[in-house]
């Protein structure tokens, strides 16, 4: 049984303040948390579009990315692998970042879905690939004021 941690938090947090659907994976050998989310969009032109696994399709457009928290001193993973990665330490996170995160998920999942539909609005565009701020995600978390900590999940 896992004690109150973080992981419940962000859980709650995702709940409440994400509109998209959404993974959450626990991979407590690693030391890690992985949330993954899904953006949705009707392909009504019948574009045939071709994945980064090189399968091409005409079907609607479902497109995945995530990220991850991690302890840089136990865990292993490779960061391009994700949107973002976000560092915890055995402080844990708090109640205000977890909020924060989602909040700041949220609207980068919007912009996404915009610039996805403006992908398959453009017959130019050969790529696209949603942009995760971290410049901008920092800067709002120094304007935090953290007051409770909850530690990585213990089982």
């Amino acid at each position: 049984m896992a004690k109150y941690g973080f992981l419940d938090i962000l859980e709650e947090e995702l709940k409440n303040n994400f509109s998209y659907d959404y993974e959450i994976n626990w991979d407590k050998k690693n030391f890690a948390v992985e949330v993954n989310f899904l953006l949705e969009v009707e392909n009504k032109e019948g574009l045939a579009l071709t994945d980064a696994n090189q399968i091409e399709s005409e079907e609607n457009i479902l497109f995945e990315d995530g990220m991850i928290f991690y302890n840089p001193d136990k865990s292993k993973m490779e960061e391009e692998d994700y949107l973002t990665t976000i560092v915890y330490s055995d402080k844990g996170l708090s109640q205000e970042f977890l909020s924060y995160f989602v909040n700041f998920l949220q609207e980068t999942a919007d912009k996404g879905l915009d610039d996805l539909m403006d992908f398959l609005a453009d017959e130019q565009a050969e790529e696209f690939a949603i942009n995760f701020d971290k410049e901008a995600f920092e800067k709002g978390v120094e304007k935090l004021e953290e007051t409770e900590f909850y530690k990585y999940p213990r089982y």
